[in-house]
């Protein structure tokens, strides 16, 4: 690099072109970052997330999923699943009240192998690139957190910023003020920034919707491809809890239990196929709503596992983790996901799964 005086000057004036010359961050760069959001994290437990339960079911594809893709878990036979709902954060306090963003990820038991479903209840994800990552990251870190006054909050809404929510009983430092600080200065972010603050707290597990957000390419029994998008959605519905009541911190794995002790708990599989125009590599971008969508699936849950170590604990979950008939698309931050899961399960003595041939 030229170090004459000119050049440095350039580069000053020029802070983004400056940044796109960085190198891209690693594995651990993007694990870190995570980790670096919560001063709480207990070592040797997932970055994010880490608050979680394991369940116990299967998945029975419907008439029509073969049609659009010959991967082994669409053929119409009864596969076996381990399914990981859980709180996003990567605090090891257990608030499920709090508004916070859900995981579900899925393990679909192969003949030879397994493939996973790794999917959240925002139906957008924050950035697209991994250098976006780390600065969203480093502005999401915890700050001391005060309700704000009426005064405050008019004017935010005067300006046409949304105003800060309001902080939990006991909650004493929050992230908020800081994603809402990139938001505004990055509208990429925007939607799933104020979707997160918003979201609230579901009255189970079993009564969320959650989104893959990634682009992946399925190949049809013809060799036809196509870009699609998947999602849950919870045959009872989608409901939360009021708003206007105090959030409680502990019930959520509690009313999964006595839930699957008294009925099974439904979800669909629902497909999206992309059309040309649409954001494949950019997970920023919903899809319009009025692409087509396939019923690719019923998921059945019909108990929480009695080893939680196995089941939640030490299971390691891959988007990466694919078979014959799936693939991923380009987007940059699902090509990160491999290696940075990768990472994570290292550090924490996740049980290791091998990738399939379709991840290779």
């Amino acid at each position: 690099m030229d170090d004459t005086p000119s050049a440095q000057t350039s580069a000053a004036q020029h802070p983004t072109a400056q940044n796109n010359a960085a190198p891209d961050p690693s594995a651990s760069d993007l694990v870190q970052a995570i980790i670096d959001d919560f001063p709480d994290h207990k070592p040797g437990t997932r970055p994010i997330h880490t608050i979680g339960v394991g369940v116990e079911g299967y998945f029975e594809a419907s008439d029509v999923a073969r049609s659009y893709c010959r991967a082994e878990h669409f053929g119409g036979q009864r596969v076996p699943v381990s399914v990981r709902f859980s709180n996003g954060s990567g605090s090891p306090v257990q608030h499920d009240g709090w508004n916070d963003v859900r995981g579900m990820a899925t393990r679909f038991h192969l003949q030879n192998g397994a493939t996973d479903l790794i999917a959240m209840t925002l139906n957008g994800f924050f950035v697209r690139t991994t250098k976006e990552f780390i600065a969203f990251t480093t502005a999401a870190r915890q700050r001391p957190v005060r309700k704000a006054s009426p005064w405050q909050k008019l004017l935010d809404m005067l300006q046409l910023k949304p105003p800060l929510p309001d902080p939990h009983p006991g909650q004493t430092a929050s992230g908020d003020a800081g994603t809402l600080e990139y938001a505004n200065a990055h509208p990429v972010a925007q939607l799933a920034v104020f979707q997160a603050g918003s979201i609230g707290a579901p009255v189970s597990y079993c009564r969320a919707a959650y989104h893959a957000v990634h682009t992946f390419i399925v190949t049809d029994p013809d060799g036809v491809r196509r870009p699609v998008r998947f999602a849950w959605k919870p045959v009872a519905g989608v409901r939360n809890t009021d708003p206007t009541l105090p959030p409680v911190d502990n019930y959520l794995q509690a009313e999964i239990r006595e839930r699957l002790k008294q009925w099974p708990a439904r979800f669909l599989l629902m497909m999206t196929i992309g059309e040309s125009g649409d954001a494949f590599d950019d997970p920023t971008v919903p899809w319009p709503a009025h692409r087509v969508r396939v019923v690719m699936g019923t998921l059945t849950l019909t108990k929480v596992a009695e080893d939680q170590a196995a089941a939640a604990e030490h299971i390691s979950f891959n988007p990466w983790r694919l078979v014959d008939g799936i693939e991923p698309s380009n987007d940059p931050i699902l090509l990160a996901r491999r290696d940075a899961y990768e990472e994570s399960r290292k550090r924490r003595g996740g049980t290791a799964c091998p990738f399939s041939h379709g991840a290779q």
